[in-house]
């Protein structure tokens, strides 16, 4: 047997590849679009008093988005938790001046049926005759390294980047979910998130419900970021890159450690989002492999124009019940102590982070599905759920015990 190709971080060669996995055609033709219904509950957020965020929010803030000040993010008003088509259990935030509770559940239908899309595309085995080479690249620049979960994860990321501006839709002058949707694809938002953000800052404020940018509208009706918004990513993602530097440097020159080493030894602290930082050269920009453009159709407009086009198919066919409540949000309920799950899991990384988290608090860990959000782990008592819960929440996931009611198949009315 031969000896596996060594492993290299690349993510201009990691961009076309996927590039190149995606011209035969990402997705299979549409599917028919069958009318659903959902009841989401809508829950409000209660900001600390005297402040505009939550606890959780402005923890967060503090710790990990540097520089940013409270008064530049926008939060959620409402938590959203519903149960999707699939049977899946789901949560999010709208604001209510935004762009309300419909935009969450309709983003996440067109998930669900962007990934059957996939799935039908022929995606599968054409990754499964990629030579030995390009696999070692996306293993050593990316988090997931199969190709289709790098695309399940890209749609789902999709979703999320719409959603999260549905908080600040009130900047826009769009009206309607699916003419919002279309003006953020065409004034090139999807593009901005995925080159002026990085992946943990969008991922970690949309589980916390909240937005460290504003809208300003142009003269031909499209919408770009403020000048002060843009100004804030860069200084945050500036600010990540050097910290993720910072700890290489001081693991391979003081303590004269290898990459792969210091890697594993500062895993907590550079996380394997801000690996992929850590890894870059020295005054190189991070570049997003689906939005790099190799010769053709980047694979982010491809995925951001069949997002939309499927969200605005599926807008008239989801009719919402919304339960709107002032509760704050609970423990954990009765049921089965060691099952339940986490809505806002969406990838690999969240996978590791919760296995890390609940290991570090003695609970074995038997299953964790990424598909269904569920988890199975060994814990002891209904005190002992409750103290999980509240950890999973400290680290910006909602767990829920179980899914509110879907009732699928209601006529639209």
């Amino acid at each position: 047997m031969g000896t596996p190709p060594a492993q290299h971080y690349d993510r201009r060669a990691t961009a076309r590849i996927l590039a190149g996995l995606a011209a035969p055609g990402l997705f299979a033709a549409p599917e028919p679009v069958a009318p659903v219904r959902i009841t989401v509950r809508a829950t409000a957020l209660r900001p600390e008093p005297g402040r505009t965020l939550t606890e959780s929010q402005r923890l967060y803030l503090e710790r990990f988005m540097r520089p940013c000040r409270p008064e530049q993010v926008t939060s959620a008003t409402h938590r959203l938790t519903w149960t999707d088509s699939a049977g899946i259990p789901n949560t999010g935030y709208c604001h209510t001046a935004g762009a309300g509770p419909e935009l969450a559940v309709v983003a996440r239908e067109t998930v669900l049926a962007l990934w059957r899309a996939v799935a039908d595309s022929g995606l599968a085995a054409r990754a499964d005759a990629l030579p030995a080479s390009d696999r070692a690249v996306l293993a050593a620049t990316t988090t997931d390294h199969e190709p289709v979960e790098i695309v399940r994860v890209g749609i789902e990321a999709a979703g999320r980047a719409l959603v999260q501006h549905g908080l600040v839709a009130g900047d826009t002058p769009y009206r309607g979910i699916t003419e919002f949707a279309t003006g953020l694809r065409d004034s090139g938002i999807f593009t901005a998130v995925a080159t002026r953000w990085f992946w943990e800052l969008q991922a970690s404020t949309f589980r916390r419900g909240m937005i460290p940018v504003r809208l300003e509208t142009l003269p031909d009706g499209r919408v770009r970021y403020t000048a002060e918004s843009l100004a804030l990513l860069r200084a945050m993602k500036e600010a990540t890159i050097a910290d993720a530097h910072a700890v290489m440097r001081r693991a391979t020159t003081e303590e004269g450690l290898d990459t792969e080493a210091a890697v594993a030894k500062y895993h907590d602290d550079l996380d394997l989002i801000s690996r992929q930082y850590a890894l870059l050269p020295p005054r190189t920009a991070p570049a997003c492999p689906a939005a790099v453009d190799t010769g053709g159709t980047p694979v982010l407009a491809t995925v951001v124009d069949r997002f939309v086009e499927t969200f605005a198919a599926l807008a008239g066919s989801v009719e919402l019940v919304v339960d709107i409540s002032d509760a704050a949000p609970g423990g954990a309920a009765s049921g089965d102590d060691g099952v339940f799950f986490v809505p806002d899991m969406s990838c690999k990384h969240c996978v590791r982070t919760i296995t890390a988290l609940l290991e570090s608090m003695r609970i074995p860990v038997r299953e964790i599905d990424l598909e269904s959000k569920r988890v199975v782990a060994r814990i002891r008592s209904p005190r002992h759920r409750l103290r999980v819960f509240e950890a999973l929440r400290d680290g910006g996931y909602n767990p829920v015990d179980e899914a509110p009611a879907t009732l699928p198949g209601a006529s639209v009315g």
